[in-house]
């Protein structure tokens, strides 16, 4: 990289090689990518969600496509937290990238247990999916209250050793409330957003398209939506955003960082093709030699002033 640009960012402490990573559950840990995609390229590598436990996700079919994007109702399958330690952590520290772990759980007593099992492991930050259903509140998601969101989040906040990322459900009335709570939790970065609630119908079987009947709305259709919530987000606190949803070009990733993200995630259109996140660490730098930006932060928020 030319060094009149610069494309370092930094999040709680943490520095970035570029702003780019993928959104979780779109990439698993980087195996399945690593012989299409450079991963010494991206800034970040967020891994599929982990829990304490293995979960086995829910019934399928699990996924559907739609005009514009896809919904999924995997329900955060994934191997649980020993296999991931032993399996998952030595293959990404392969790599010259940062780790952020994404943390999953039914409960505040899960994710507080999954967070200190991560303490020592050799990871840069730790992702909270809080739009997972809180069992113990009628399944509602933890990040569809405040109160709960916030108080979740002091609670890993407590037992971590790495920084927290707290990643917020837009499927609310307001999403600066679920950002100001997180914050006042002590979050150290805000990622967002999360998939919307979706439905499809399978005319044909007449039936639903998902077993799970809703699913997560994510790619293109939803960028619109989550432009909005981050720039409302930027200006409700004081902390660095991850934005997603619906990221697949530069361009797209641009419009982000302008409305205030620091960083930003690929998530869906890994899937159709591989080399995104690549094809948009490529085409920001390209825009900043173009117009003439030096430094990446001169483009973060730059719509709000």
């Amino acid at each position: 990289m030319n060094n009149l640009v610069n494309m370092n960012v930094d999040i709680a402490g943490i520095s970035f090689k570029n702003p780019v990573t993928v959104a979780s559950g779109t990439f698993g840990s980087g195996m399945e990518y690593a012989d299409y995609v450079d991963l010494n390229r991206l800034g970040a590598v967020t891994t599929k969600g982990v829990a304490t436990v293995a979960w086995a996700g829910n019934k399928t079919p699990r996924i559907a496509e739609t005009y514009g994007g896809m919904i999924n109702a995997i329900g955060l399958q994934n191997p649980g937290i020993d296999t991931f330690l032993t399996r998952d952590i030595p293959f990404l520290k392969q790599y010259d990238t940062k780790i952020i772990v994404n943390v999953c759980g039914r409960s505040k007593e899960d994710y507080v247990e999954a967070v200190q099992k991560l303490s020592e492991a050799p990871v840069d930050m730790l992702e909270i999916n809080i739009s997972c259903p809180n069992v113990k509140e009628g399944g509602i998601a933890f990040g569809q209250n405040a109160a709960v969101a916030e108080d979740i989040t002091a609670a890993v906040k407590k037992v971590s050793k790495h920084p927290i990322v707290m990643k917020l459900s837009p499927n609310v009335t307001d999403i600066t409330e679920m950002a100001k709570a997180v914050e006042a939790g002590g979050a150290d970065a805000i990622s967002l957003i999360n998939t919307i609630t979706g439905m499809k119908i399978d005319i044909n079987r007449r039936t639903f398209a998902v077993a799970n009947r809703t699913g997560g709305l994510s790619g293109p259709a939803i960028k619109p939506v989550a432009v909005r919530m981050v720039y409302q987000v930027a200006n409700a606190v004081n902390v660095p955003i991850i934005g997603m949803g619906g990221i697949s070009n530069a361009a797209d990733a641009l419009e982000f960082i302008m409305a205030g993200a620091t960083m930003v995630a690929v998530g869906t259109a890994n899937f159709h093709d591989p080399l995104t996140t690549i094809k948009v660490i490529d085409g920001i730098e390209q825009f900043m030699r173009e117009k003439n930006v030096k430094d990446i932060h001169e483009l973060i928020g730059c719509v709000n002033g």
